[in-house]
């Protein structure tokens, strides 16, 4: 456990193994999974399950964790999965180069999964998602909008209904209602987005990336709640 001596001045050891054995799945490895993800495997989390299936292009390089020169072009998941043993050997790092939606989800996601991490930017895969979870009564967590913005200290974790400012999370908010999904535990950004006239969205190295770190802590730290009990 030395590679976690930082850690274990603050939790048990106990804690500490108890959270990495959890098993977590992350859909979506850009600008916010990516951090997700490095802040988990950072942790130990050891039992991750990695979806995407995108490529590592160059507009990348300017907020993705994952990304380099020498990658460029590779499946995203793949790279992803290199990153996290280079971190940490020791983990089983599971990877799909796959499109996820209601029909496949059942397949990639099983019924033992402690935390689903929503950081994918498609509205359907989304809502399957959160569905699928409140089904089979698996915890999750969703990625709003990061892209358009400038301040990271506007990042929040919040309920779906409690958001503002966000686009996204306002197609979210009527679907949810829609759908009569009660709550959604979400991160959102409450700073109001840049206008730029692009479908594309402009973006920073610094609010996806707390985005996707704040996600990380949110369920590592709803799990030491959890285990105080």
């Amino acid at each position: 456990m030395e590679q976690y001596a930082r850690i274990l001045k603050l939790i048990s050891e106990d804690k500490l193994k108890r959270i990495q054995n959890k098993k977590i799945v992350l859909i979506g490895v850009g600008g916010v999974g990516g951090f997700a993800l490095e802040t988990l495997v950072r942790f130990g989390l050891k039992n991750i399950i990695i979806i995407d299936n995108d490529t590592v292009d160059i507009t990348n390089l300017n907020r993705q964790v994952i990304s380099n020169y020498e990658v460029l072009g590779e499946e995203k998941v793949k790279v992803a999965k290199a990153r996290a043993l280079s971190i940490n050997p020791d983990g089983c790092f599971t990877v799909h180069s796959v499109f996820l939606n209601k029909e496949n989800i059942r397949e990639y996601i099983s019924l033992d999964t402690d935390y689903i991490l929503d950081c994918c930017d498609t509205v359907t895969t989304k809502m399957a998602l959160i569905m699928y979870a409140k089904e089979q009564k698996i915890p999750i967590i969703s990625a709003m909008g990061t892209g358009n913005r400038l301040d990271p200290s506007k990042i929040v974790i919040t309920d779906i209904y409690k958001t503002n400012n966000d686009p996204l999370a306002k197609i979210m908010r009527r679907l949810c209602k829609d759908n009569k999904i009660k709550k959604l535990t979400v991160v959102t950004s409450s700073e109001l987005p840049i206008k730029t006239h692009d479908r594309t969205p402009g973006s920073t190295p610094f609010v996806p990336s707390v985005a996707g770190i704040f996600m990380a802590s949110h369920i590592i730290l709803e799990w030491l709640k959890d285990l105080e009990n």
